[in-house]
This record gives structure tokens, sequence and C-alpha cells, in this order.
């Protein structure tokens, strides 16, 4: 049996493919080990066992490792909105739940720095994230999704009042923190076209935009400007999605519509935006998101919606990159 033979037997166990064929010289044991995907605390655990391992061997008396990780190819997608109050958080939590459900590994940021609210609707309030080699570690959801939000940061209630600047850097941290093997992050932006959109898009150039709207004229009107300001950016509009589309009385069965019908599709077609779909105004959706219970983490009928636009944007996502 050959020394490098001998060294891989040792070593294999422990780090399965992800060492280089190791050499052994003058009784010094030399690898590659391969540590993309692992945190930190799994990294220096794997290195202190290898270590062990060969230092076993009887004409081993010194081990140098060195680490390589292949740079994740991630990619960003916001959700934006012209003004608040239109769902638009309530909207990009469901639909980061549905996209794993499609097999895409997700992670959710609340870029909403002045009005965190996922913490809220994806039960982690009074998580609190930890920090390794200077980076943040995402929150663990309990649906799977890893997430980061400012809420997870500052007291429950305290007031967030940051000029742009400071606002632009914390959102940086957010999503430059180790998001391990996610493909794909989907940050829950600020409404309206201010200095956290504007850095945002100009340091990490998102994939592509969703737009969140109700129906009626004055929502569709910011949602327009909120478009422009993607469009000069030069970041790809995925579509538009129409929320609070329709209410049905629970009692008699009526649907009406207190914010209108079918503006929002007819604003995705006038500009030449796909429609992603329309989500009905739906006191379960409301009941479910107080609760920190998204629609689209079970069966519920309130669910559906959720879920088509779901493939739709994975549609998209698989379309190959011009």
């Amino acid at each position: 049996m050959t020394d490098t033979d001998r060294l891989l037997a040792a070593i294999t166990p422990i780090s399965g493919k992800r060492t280089a064929a190791p050499r052994l010289a003058e009784g010094r044991a030399s690898l590659i080990l391969d540590v993309t995907g692992l945190s930190g605390e799994e990294r220096l655990r794997m290195e202190a066992d290898i270590t062990a391992a060969l230092l076993a061997l009887p004409d081993v008396n010194e081990v140098r490792i060195a680490m390589t990780s292949e740079k994740k190819d991630r990619r960003l997608i916001v959700v934006g909105s012209g003004k608040g109050g239109v769902g638009k958080s309530t909207v990009a939590a469901n639909l980061a739940i549905a996209l794993s459900h499609t097999g895409i590994k997700v992670g959710l940021i609340d870029a909403d720095i002045y009005g965190p609210s996922q913490p809220r609707l994806m039960a982690t309030e009074g998580e609190r994230p930890h920090a390794e080699d200077q980076k943040l570690i995402p929150v663990d959801s309990r649906y799977g999704i890893p997430m980061l939000s400012l809420g997870h940061l500052v007291k429950p209630g305290q007031a967030i009042a940051w000029r742009g600047p400071m606002a632009g850097n914390a959102l940086g941290q957010l999503i430059d923190a180790q998001w391990g093997d996610a493909e794909l992050l989907i940050a829950d932006l600020p409404p309206g076209t201010g200095d956290v959109q504007l850095s945002m898009i100009q340091k990490h150039k998102p994939s592509g935009a969703v737009i969140v709207s109700t129906p009626q004229d004055l929502a569709l009107i910011d949602a327009t400007r909120a478009i422009d300001l993607f469009n000069q950016a030069n970041v790809p509009i995925i579509g538009i999605i129409e929320n609070m589309a329709g209410y049905q009385c629970p009692h008699c069965g009526e649907v009406s519509d207190p914010f209108g019908s079918g503006g929002a599709e007819a604003a995705a077609g006038s500009m030449g935006h796909p429609f992603l779909g329309r989500i009905p105004l739906d006191i379960a959706i409301r009941k479910a998101s107080d609760a920190g219970t998204p629609p689209a983490a079970g069966d519920a009928p309130e669910g559906k919606a959720f879920h088509q636009i779901a493939a739709r944007l994975r549609d998209w996502l698989n379309q190959p990159v011009s």
C-alpha cells in the first residue's frame, strides 16, 4: 500500500470525497480539504479529526491542511412595491416557502429595514443570529427557511431611526451572511424607491424583481414607479402580482372587490411585463400571517395561489441566462 493509500484510508471516513490526494514527505502529511458548504464550527471539527487520524499513523509527526471553498452561485430575487400596505411581506414569506417546496434551497432576507415583519410572519420572534468569521449566521425557521431580519437584532417595537448609509450597511450584512447551501435568496424590500433600494440594487445586483400591488389605481401608480426604478437599473422584472384581489363573504359567499379588480393584470399587460397571478383578500391569510403560520406551509386552500405563483417563478429561474 502506498503512502497516499494509507493516508486516504485514515481520513476518508472523516472527510469523504472532500480531500485531494494527500502527500507524505519527511514525516509531514499535507492535503487540500474542500470545505464548501460547511460552517466554521464544522470546518474546525473536520480539521481536528483529520489531524488526529493522521498523527495516529506511525510515520506522521506533522499535518498541514489547506482549505478551499467553491464560491456559491447564488441568485437574489427582490420583492418590491411602490407603497406600503399592499401585503408585500406576506407575499415574500409565502413565496419563499412555496419555492422551497419545489426543491429549491431558499433563504429569506427581511430587507424592510424600517418595518421588519418577517420574524412575526415566520414565527422567529425572539431569535437572535450568531456571528462567525465576522458574518451573520441566519436564523432557522420552523419551515426549513433560513432567514435574517433587522427584527432579530433590535428589541420588539424599537424605532429604527437610521439614515440611508447606515440602513444600507445593515442590509449588506444581511445579504452577505453565511447562507450555506442556499441557491436562492428572496429579499423583502422596503416600500418605495429610496436609498436602501438604490444601494442594494447597485451593490448586490438582483437577478430579478417581483412587484406586488393591490388592484386600485393609487397603488398601481406607485407600483409603476418601482418598476421604473428597476428598469433604470437593468434589473429584469419577473412579473407583477395582484394582492387583495376580491373578497368572498364567509356568510353569504358573495364576492366583492373593495380594492377594485384586474388593475394589476391590466397594468402588467400595458407595460409588457408578465402577470404572475392574483391573491384574494382572505381573512384566513391575515389570521395565519399574524399567527406565524404562512398558508403556503400547509394544505389549506388559501395557500394555493402562492404555490401557483411560485411555479411561475421557478419556470423563470429555469430559463437559460442570457
